[in-house]
């Protein structure tokens, strides 16, 4: 009778200071009737003359009227008990309301019946005051970041004192953190400034990293260009040094071929008449092309002109032998000359 008066008072005073507190549900109390059966996940405590006898297991049981009793009826499911709100303070000195939920299970039914009077409102009372110790280590910045490690140390806690009881705390979660209307704005102006912030942060990076992009890609394009001005010159280069192969080349198969030329028969008389030719060409095209004019002294005597030419040209024909590379060089080398610098040239060696 004692114990029921001070559950319920217990109850009665819990429900006054937190509001309605959750009980788990449980057979009540059996009649001997010599013939038990017990439910699954449930176990029922006997005592025979006041003392305790044995734990009867799920199934069929038998009992000895008068002398056995069930005592307790505990259940070995795992049991969901609401931790109700509390006032905590933290390590900066901020008042908390905190309110949390309770999973826990019993082990051992005898512990759980002989070890503590009411196992749910002992292990409650345990869980808030174990949360308002952890709380004041720590700030509230960290309360919010670690509620995980804050529910593991709980579950510690509890389970360390509960063990006694017969009792295994499994899990214990925080519903819900509530902080002054005061508090709550300045962490909301924390949060904007910290998002500003991270904003701010984050335009700067991409400026910097538009910036380096667009060096870099000047930077590739200024090399792209150079190395292809510098392919450019290279093949131009190479096409130069291979268009003056080609000329000398061609130059020097027409030498041998004018020189073949000159070995045969007439050949010293198709020369004669290729320089008389030349010769009268480069005076018609003389005030054609340049402003300056050097005119010989007979220059209305055709015949003595061509005359000349062929002095010229047996001169030359004299000094080097016929037949000869040579000869054959130099004919190409005045054919080679302008008109006008022909003549002059003539003009001058007469």
């Amino acid at each position: 009778m004692l114990r029921t008066l001070c559950r319920r008072g217990g109850a009665i005073l819990q429900s006054q200071r937190f509001g309605p507190v959750q009980q788990r549900w449980a057979s009540s109390l059996p009649m001997n009737t010599v013939v038990l059966f017990v439910p699954q996940q449930e176990a029922w405590v006997v005592e025979r003359m006041g003392r305790y006898h044995r734990i009867l297991e799920p199934g069929l049981n038998f009992l000895i009227p008068v002398l056995d009793r069930v005592r307790y009826v505990q259940s070995l499911k795992e049991i969901v008990i609401d931790v109700p709100e509390q006032s905590a303070v933290s390590l900066d000195n901020v008042t908390l309301q905190i309110d949390g939920v309770l999973y826990l299970r019993i082990l051992d039914p005898f512990k759980a019946s002989y070890g503590v009077e009411d196992p749910e409102y002992a292990v409650t009372q345990l869980a808030q005051t174990t949360m308002r110790s952890e709380l004041g280590k720590l700030t509230l910045d960290k309360v919010f970041r670690e509620r995980e490690s804050l529910n593991s140390n709980i579950v510690h806690s509890i389970n360390q004192a509960s063990d006694e009881w017969g009792i295994r705390c499994l899990r214990y979660e925080i519903k819900d953190i509530s902080v002054p209307p005061r508090v709550k704005e300045s962490m909301q102006m924390q949060v904007e400034a910290e998002r500003k912030k991270r904003a701010t942060v984050l335009e700067s990076e991409g400026t910097r990293e538009s910036a380096i992009n667009v060096a870099e890609g000047r930077k590739q394009a200024q090399i792209l260009a150079s190395e292809g001005e510098k392919a450019e010159q290279i093949n131009k280069a190479a096409g130069e040094a291979q268009a003056v192969l080609a000329k000398a080349e061609a130059k020097a198969k027409a030498i041998r071929l004018l020189s073949d030329a000159l070995t045969e028969q007439n050949g010293n008389a198709a020369a004669s008449l290729t320089v008389a030719e030349q010769y009268v060409l480069a005076f018609s095209n003389l005030a054609k092309q340049t402003n300056t004019v050097l005119l010989p002294s007979n220059t209305g005597d055709v015949t003595g002109m061509v005359t000349q030419a062929m002095t010229i040209y047996s001169q030359l024909a004299k000094t080097t032998p016929a037949g000869s590379s040579s000869s054959a060089a130099a004919e190409e080398e005045k054919a080679e000359l302008p008109d006008g610098l022909a003549s002059a040239e003539e003009q001058r060696t007469q």
